[in-house]
């Protein structure tokens, strides 16, 4: 008999639109949801990092810090970024700051929060825990540990390290928004898979976490899945899945999480959300959600 005997429930179709596309209900230039806001995205020195800084720029934030291991791929993200607010015809452009940020490395996001607080005023309205790692697909005792474990360090150790670093200013920010890059793996089981998925579940879990130790201090954090990108590091996952699933534009993920933050949706609270879904017909199953506890993790008995 297959294992698990009842295929796990990821909530592709949750909304009745499921989107591979950017589409104009989340268009950062039209909407301008990000005005006067402040930004940091972490591994945002290439892939979805750097896309998801060229949506904020778009969308008119005030304040976009780049962080990425390299100080040169920080940079090339920041120009990237600029020169998309300009293609755009848009007349405002964000005050950008590279930084060099290994956020498994307690002294390198130290030294990157220490220039971020000595360059801007301030708190900083919105987190954007973007970096990430994954293990190549092998059943649990086979291929290399050490890679295997890195999955966890980048996804849940650097997490926790960026995350602890940046809770000050982000609680004397406007915002107060915390934006953790999850994956829809983090509801499946797939063979192989067992490092990255488990690491991604504990992040939806820890993002309920942030909400229960400080909600009374205005905090708002969301699990959310970037959609099935076909990026660098997906390559480390089997072709198969490549071709089944890894079917989405980045664009679609990128400027839907700078909607989401364009306003606090409190009712989203500690939540997990598909940038695949439609988010006008995610707004109106709000009831829906609050009343029956959705998109969150639990035992069904």
């Amino acid at each position: 008999m297959p294992y698990p005997p009842i295929r796990p429930q990821v909530g592709t179709t949750f909304t009745p639109t499921v989107h591979h596309d950017t589409y104009s209900a989340i268009n950062p230039v039209t909407c301008q949801g990000s005005v006067k806001k402040s930004v940091l995205v972490t591994g945002a020195g290439k892939g979805m990092g750097r896309c998801t800084v060229v949506s904020y720029a778009k969308s008119g934030a005030s304040r976009i810090a780049v962080c990425a291991r390299k100080i040169d791929e920080a940079q090339a993200a920041c120009d990237a970024a600029l020169e998309a607010v300009r293609q755009a015809g848009l007349t405002a452009s964000p005050q950008m700051l590279p930084l060099e940020m290994d956020v498994c490395d307690q002294r390198s996001v130290a030294a990157a929060v220490a220039i971020l607080e000595s360059s801007w005023n301030g708190g900083l309205d919105i987190l954007v825990n973007n970096a990430g790692y994954l293990a190549e697909f092998l059943p649990l005792a086979e291929g290399d540990g050490d890679d295997r474990w890195r999955t966890w360090e980048v996804n849940v150790h650097g997490w926790y390290n960026v995350t602890k670093a940046l809770l000050p200013l982000l609680l004397m920010g406007k915002d107060k928004t915390i934006v953790n890059v999850s994956s829809v793996g983090s509801l499946a089981l797939t063979p192989g898979a067992s490092a990255y998925q488990a690491s991604k579940f504990a992040l939806n879990r820890l993002t309920e976490y942030l909400m229960v130790d400080y909600i009374d201090q205005g905090l708002l954090s969301y699990a959310v899945h970037p959609a099935s990108v076909p990026t660098a590091l997906a390559t480390r996952m089997p072709s198969a899945v490549i071709d089944a699933f890894c079917n989405d534009r980045p664009e679609l993920a990128c400027d839907c999480i700078a909607w989401l933050t364009s306003e606090r949706r409190e009712w989203l609270a500690g939540r997990y959300v598909s940038c695949t879904w439609d988010m006008a017909e995610l707004e109106a199953k709000r009831e829906e959600i609050i009343g029956g506890v959705l998109l969150k993790l639990k035992l069904t008995i």
